[in-house]
């Protein structure tokens, strides 16, 4: 039953790395603490790791199934990519010896303060600038002295890096169709270090014998993947046309959704 389900949520993270830029973190992290709940306080490093082997293959293809046309609105970004990965690193490296409830906390902290912004502050639902005002500029780019920050945050908390590049890109002017798809190569450049970091880490004492690489489970990213990756494919090769403000409103929704489940998950 729990590989049913992990697939289920798989092809959920699959619709949500395409259409929110969410490679898996939000959805993976609550789940895979539910799948390994048997490992006790240690079971939020575990979904922090194994969301981000998630993100990094999902991130990966969805970025390499993306018209070349839309990835060209990163030019000038350069340096944002390494920074980003740097500041992931840090980040995966800190949330080791971070306590559990620490960690759990803050991700729900940090999700549920960004949707009350995204609510509350112009730019995101509701257009910067008041009716009869000079128009928009054009799309701005990421600063690239955001990208250690962002990834640092987002590799501890195991939140991708989408719920800050998203709302980001979409107040310097991208439309949300725009801005979730820029979020999977953003969000590759976040995961893959703190992959890296999780993986050369020491299974926690609590999770002998439960076939754990490093702080990964090679057997829930297995499923969530495998539920994944077709809906990427189909996704990207027939998008969805949804309106923006709708877009944007789902997105504001999905980000509620999984800072409540989060809390509803024990530990």
């Amino acid at each position: 039953m729990d590989v049913v389900i992990l697939m289920a949520i798989g092809l959920l993270t699959g619709a949500t790395t395409v259409l929110f830029g969410f490679g898996g973190g939000f959805v993976a992290v609550p789940v895979v603490v539910w799948a390994d709940a048997a490992l006790g306080t240690a079971a939020l490093p575990v979904a922090t790791a194994t969301s981000a082997l998630v993100m990094v293959v999902n991130a990966a293809f969805a970025t390499a199934v993306t018209p070349r046309p839309v990835l060209l609105a990163l030019r000038g970004s350069g340096a944002l990519l390494p920074l980003l990965a740097a500041g992931a690193c840090a980040g995966a490296y800190a949330s080791r010896f971070a306590p559990p409830a620490l960690a759990r906390w803050a991700f729900v902290a940090y999700t549920a303060l960004t949707a009350l912004d995204l609510l509350l502050r112009p730019g995101f639902l509701r257009p910067a600038t008041p009716p009869g005002a000079a128009p928009a500029r054009a799309p701005r780019s990421l600063p690239a002295v955001a990208g250690a920050p962002i990834g640092a945050v987002a590799a501890f908390l195991g939140v991708g890096g989408s719920v800050m590049t998203v709302p980001a890109m979409r107040r310097a002017g991208h439309p949300m169709r725009i801005a979730t798809a820029l979020a999977n190569p953003l969000a590759f450049a976040v995961a893959f270090p703190a992959v890296a970091v999780s993986l050369a880490a020491s299974p926690p004492p609590a999770a002998a014998g439960t076939g754990l690489i490093g702080l990964v489970d090679p057997y829930a990213a297995g499923a969530l993947l495998l539920g994944a990756l077709p809906v990427v494919a189909i996704l990207r090769r027939r998008p969805l046309r949804i309106p923006d403000r709708v877009h944007a409103c789902a997105y504001l929704a999905l980000l509620g959704l999984v800072t409540l489940a989060m809390l509803l998950t024990g530990g």
